[in-house]
């Protein structure tokens, strides 16, 4: 028990000095970080600290900070990306939309032929309501005098062509004989045994395909169905557009989003009048091609002069290629039936009366309504026919002139009014990472939509 305080003041001593010694090395490794190149001790470790590596370990150089993915790709190619992937949405949402209307091909043509009846005949209905006539009375007495009309116009081409379907077979005929004696005496060297084997093959190609002819005769019932099915959707869809148009267009406003109505509110009078005033002045102008150049084949005594006149009527409704097919058919009927002379005087007579129409009538009539590019009009013209025939034909011009008409305001209406409830921007393309100035002040949008006339 004596020795027992001199133990305990030796191990007070140890413990002290191991402290000095431990902070000795502690104060070290504070002071230099250890650069020396010494493994540091697990003694000399202080709590939740990385070890140092050893010294024969190879030296690894400082971490850099590398930068976002997004801003080492160059602006152009993102912004490439960004619309690249959005046109590969729309052409799958047309594609879809086309296999769609497609489907319903008769549907949406007899639709579209309703609209385009009904911008010709409600002027008629305002007039009718503004002399006291109820809306109802009013939309069925247009709607009774313009099918009748229609009616009585087909009616007539059918009967013309009919009764002098003798006379022109005997005309024919007598063309054909002709035509051949011209061929005979034509510088072209034609002989008579080539004109016989042409004729012969002619007679030999109808004679093998008797049995296709037939068949498209079969197919050719089916195809009266869908026509008169498709008239009759074209009538009760006119008779609805004329006597409700107005709660139609309305009530398509509501399928629109919130902050995007005004602007097609606005459009959509403007798409109207310039489809109203595209109808109006292309049935001026085809009456006018109509009647100068009826009265130039009746004049050159050319059978079928009253059908050949409808039928220009009918094909003038599709711009460019209507006028061209038309003319040729009363060129060659002048051709066979009145000889070479009398077909190069109506081609004389075509040709003049369309450079009336392309360079005075259209330009006065139509104006600025309906301003589309030519080439707009000979690719639309195209897309249509392929698309649906000449049902598509006639409508695509109305098209590219209503859409050009609505995508103008748009843009126009975009830039005067700014919409500022949409989404902030965010990707790659963000406002904040593009090389641009801040835009300025934009002006508050107006509390209500221009004025614009409702279509009726």
């Amino acid at each position: 028990m004596s020795n027992m305080p001199g133990w305990l003041g030796r191990l007070g001593a140890r413990l002290t000095r191991m402290e000095e010694r431990l902070a000795q090395r502690r104060a070290e490794a504070a002071g230099n970080g250890n650069g020396n190149g010494d493994e540091e001790s697990p003694a000399g470790r202080q709590p939740g600290t990385v070890p140092l590596p050893p010294s024969y370990a190879p030296a690894v150089p400082a971490v850099v900070d590398r930068p976002d993915p997004a801003s080492a790709v160059p602006w152009g190619m993102r912004v490439a990306a960004e619309a690249g992937w959005r046109l590969l949405v729309l052409a799958g949402t047309l594609w879809v939309l086309m296999k769609a209307i497609s489907a319903v091909q008769l549907v949406v043509l007899a639709f579209v032929a309703a609209l385009l009846i009904t911008a010709l005949l409600q002027p008629t209905v305002a007039r009718l309501r503004r002399l006291g006539l109820p809306r109802g009375l009013a939309t069925a007495v247009t709607a009774i005098l313009g099918f009748v009309i229609m009616g009585l116009v087909g009616w007539f081409v059918v009967w013309q062509v009919l009764d002098n379907l003798d006379n022109l077979a005997d005309r024919v005929k007598d063309g054909i004989e002709e035509l051949k004696r011209w061929l005979l005496d034509s510088p072209f060297h034609v002989t008579e045994q080539q004109i016989n084997d042409i004729a012969k093959n002619l007679s030999d190609t109808i004679g093998t395909n008797t049995e296709e002819i037939t068949s498209a005769g079969l197919q050719g019932v089916t195809v009266m169905v869908e026509i008169l099915t498709g008239i009759l959707l074209t009538m009760f869809s006119t008779l609805f557009l004329l006597y409700d148009g107005k709660r139609i267009w309305q009530w398509t406003l509501k399928l629109v989003p919130a902050h995007a109505r005004p602007g097609v509110a606005g459009a959509g009078p403007r798409a109207w009048r310039t489809l109203t005033a595209y109808v109006r002045g292309t049935v001026v102008v085809a009456l006018i091609d109509a009647i100068f150049i009826g009265l130039g084949v009746y004049i050159l005594d050319v059978p079928l002069a009253v059908p050949l006149a409808v039928f220009i009527f009918l094909f003038s409704f599709i711009p460019l290629v209507g006028a061209v097919v038309s003319g040729a058919l009363a060129v060659v009927v002048a051709l066979v039936t009145q000889g070479v002379f009398t077909a190069l005087m109506v081609l004389v007579v075509v040709l003049a009366v369309q450079q009336l129409e392309g360079h005075v009538l259209q330009p006065f009539i139509l104006g600025r309504a309906v301003r589309v590019h030519p080439l707009a009009v000979v690719l639309a013209v195209a897309a249509g026919g392929l698309t649906a025939g000449i049902g598509g034909a006639v409508v695509a011009v109305p098209l590219v002139a209503v859409t050009n008409t609505v995508v103008g305001y748009l843009r126009a209406y975009g830039q005067r009014y700014p919409v500022h409830m949409g989404p902030a921007p965010h990707g790659v393309t963000a406002i904040e990472v593009a090389p641009s100035a801040p835009p300025p002040p934009l002006p508050s949008p107006p509390a209500s939509p221009p004025e614009g006339d409702e279509p009726k």
